[in-house]
């Protein structure tokens, strides 16, 4: 599914949460170590040169992705490919291995309204804690929750937007703790991943 940019007058955005998983079944990892983690996070960053977007929260879990992102002026379509096809290209190589790496197209949920981006924004920042890897989303190396707290020095994430839709960082802290993952997914407020 390709999804082009459309400005939504209410909140002057429309923005996908997109779901990649692996090629094969569910369980397959696709980032073994802190090298898999750092090398998809730099295609990110590099993509993000070539084809500006906004990513307003990610996580890489060990068997899939979760990307809020913000395209501008194109799709998500030549983002996903470079990205992916770079990351297959090192994954096969490291691993001696040779095939799909993702299973078919990415999932892209276009989101049209601010309920669902903050929805969206928290389930994937509770990604960790549903998957019991972390008991708390900060504790998570490879999410962008930290990054809404601690002013590190970097470019892929965009904090401001959803900040900007809370009364100050604590807001969002109690937003993101608000709700499980699952009872998130029981509502049909999340897509399933």
């Amino acid at each position: 599914m390709t999804v082009y940019w459309q400005d939504n007058p209410e909140y002057g955005f429309l923005v996908q949460h997109t779901i990649l998983m692996p090629a094969a079944t569910k369980k397959r990892i696709i980032f073994h170590d802190d090298y898999d983690y750092l090398r998809y996070y730099r295609l990110l960053q590099a993509a993000k040169e070539s084809y500006p977007f906004e990513l307003h929260a990610y996580c890489l879990m060990p068997n899939h992705i979760h990307l809020l992102l913000e395209t501008i002026d194109h799709s998500t379509t030549p983002i996903m490919k470079s990205v992916h096809a770079n990351y297959a290209i090192y994954f096969n190589k490291r691993y001696d291995l040779c095939g799909h790496v993702f299973q078919g197209r990415y999932k892209a949920h276009l989101i049209g309204t601010l309920p669902y981006f903050k929805s969206a924004s928290r389930y994937i920042h509770q990604n960790p804690i549903e998957a019991k890897l972390v008991q708390q989303p900060q504790d998570y190396r490879w999410s962008s929750y930290k990054l809404y707290f601690k002013p590190y020095k970097q470019t892929l994430v965009s904090t401001e937007k959803t900040l900007s839709y809370f009364q100050g960082i604590e807001h969002y802290h109690d937003f993101v703790w608000g709700q499980s993952p699952s009872a998130l997914k029981r509502r049909g407020t999340v897509p399933e991943s």
